[in-house]
């Protein structure tokens, strides 16, 4: 009951904060939302999107799941919660930013590197999604200490979730036509950075200032 408890008294500092008089953020969004990014990010309890970039409600459409994947284009997916999220927040909301955010010490990729940690019922097909980015880290860094793959395989799986976003029409034409940016992040935790994927350089590089107001566009 302390967790709860605790749950408890940050909601109410949340109300406190956005419902008291003279704030009138939540009036605004009553009317509806119209965040301008939607950020991909992982169901990881330390990585948090919105803590970790100051966002306010309202700020972003947020998609959280195991690794932080996005599968491919799929017509007719049965109970596709990632497309559907996709396809709400860029043909209703008509966000302009899709950011992939990764992390360090990702559950999910270790999984992933691990052949053992494939089990159960769910988690091992899911993180499938990402199987290419397995092989390229262990065709690239053979005899690797495991560490060193999974930190690779981290970063490599946030490309292929890039990939994987333009192969869907609406969101490939609006990329294509300037409409849309995408952004693939990677959040270290174990040195408190921001890295950001350069198409140009095909590395993932320490975000600086200079750097947000020209964002990455693929194509």
């Amino acid at each position: 009951m302390k967790d709860i408890a605790k749950f408890i008294s940050g909601f109410r500092r949340f109300h406190d904060k956005y419902f008291s008089a003279g704030h009138d953020l939540f009036a605004q969004l009553q009317q509806g939302q119209r965040p301008k990014a939607l950020i991909v990010a992982c169901s990881d309890s330390r990585v948090d999107p919105a803590l970790l970039t100051g966002a306010e409600p309202g700020d972003m459409f947020v998609v959280r799941n195991v690794a932080n994947l996005v599968p491919p284009y799929e017509p007719g997916g049965s109970y596709a919660s990632v497309p559907a999220a996709l396809e709400f927040a860029v043909r209703s909301l008509e966000v302009e930013h899709i950011i992939v955010l990764g992390h360090a010490q990702c559950g999910g990729i270790n999984a992933l590197m691990n052949s053992e940690g494939l089990g159960g019922e769910f988690i091992g097909k899911w993180v499938s999604i990402a199987q290419r980015a397995r092989e390229r880290v262990l065709a690239e860094l053979p005899g690797k200490p495991s560490a060193t793959q999974a930190h690779a395989c981290e970063q490599a799986s946030i490309l292929v979730s890039l990939e994987n976003l333009l192969t869907y029409p609406w969101i490939a034409e609006r990329v294509e036509t300037g409409r849309m940016q995408l952004h693939g992040w990677y959040f270290d935790m174990e040195t408190g950075s921001l890295l950001r994927y350069s198409h140009t350089r095909n590395a993932f590089e320490p975000v600086r200032a200079e750097l947000v107001t020209q964002p990455n566009q693929l194509k």
